[in-house]
Order: C-alpha cells, then structure tokens, then sequence
C-alpha cells in the first residue's frame, strides 16, 4: 500500500496543495493575524512538513528546525476554537481546489491528520511554560490508520 505521501502525488502536489492553502489563510479575516502580511519560505516549509508527516522525505526535520522550530513559531498566538476549526476548513476545501485525491479513507487520513496537528498547534499557542506543551517533540508519521508513533511508548514522547 503507498504512503499517504506517494497517494497524494508526492512533493509537487503537496506544493500546489500548500499554496493554494496559504493563499487562503493570508485572505481569511479569522486567520490572516495569525500568519501576518506572510512569510516568503512558509509554503516551503509547509510542504516539508506535510509530505514527513505524511510518510515523505523528511527534510523538515533534518533542514528546517524540525519541531523545535513549530514549536517556538506557534508560542504565544493564542489561537481560538474557531481559528482552529476554519485552519482546518481551509485546508480541507484547498485538497478539493488542487484535486488531491478524493477517496474517503485518504480524505478521513488527512484529516485527521490536520485536526490531529492545529489541536497540537493550539495547545501550543498558549502555553506559558514549557510543562504546557503538547509533548510532541518530532514530526508525527500519519499512516492510513492515524499516527502510528503517538502513544506512550513512542519516539514523540520526551522523557
């Protein structure tokens, strides 16, 4: 069975994906303060994560920051619910305008995928101390059936 990564179409998919999407937050009134006037590598670096989280070349991590880098870039942007909920509408109505494939267990992968990391994304957003961080310390690999490395056990965990 391919990668939700090789499903998609591979980088230069995830690429068109990723720029659709920006192109959508950055004129999104709900979401448009979180991502500023936007940044010039953003999509890059969206691209780099989604296609490691999705069972890619994990280039975010070894090049970009990897998490550490997600981490410090959604400190302090108190994100809402409802900024939440419409980050994951935007991204969800990007996959149909790029024509991502539209089968249900991959549309049900993704996501839950992207729910999965703005939840993450959220809980990070408020974080006063390092304690309240979502411990989540690398990028999680998301398999058809969910995030295979997000348990008790796994390499996410920080000890």
């Amino acid at each position: 069975m391919p990668t939700l990564f090789e499903h998609a179409g591979g980088l230069d998919a995830l690429y068109r994906l990723e720029e659709v999407f920006y192109a959508s937050v950055l004129k999104d009134p709900l979401l448009q303060p979180l991502f500023g006037s936007g940044q010039p590598h953003h999509v890059d670096h969206l691209t780099a994560f989604t296609a490691e989280s999705l069972g890619g070349p994990q280039r975010f991590t070894r090049e970009l920051g990897g998490m550490d880098t997600l981490i410090a870039r959604h400190r302090h942007l108190k994100i809402t619910e409802t900024q939440r909920q419409r980050f994951v509408e935007l991204y969800m109505m990007a996959l149909d305008t790029v024509g991502m494939p539209d089968d249900d267990p991959f549309r049900k992968a993704f996501q839950e995928h992207v729910e999965f990391g703005s939840h993450v994304a959220m809980q990070n957003s408020h974080a006063e101390r390092d304690e309240d961080l979502y411990p989540l310390y690398e990028v999680p690999r998301w398999t058809w059936a969910g995030d295979k490395s997000d348990d008790e056990e796994g390499p996410h965990q920080r000890e």
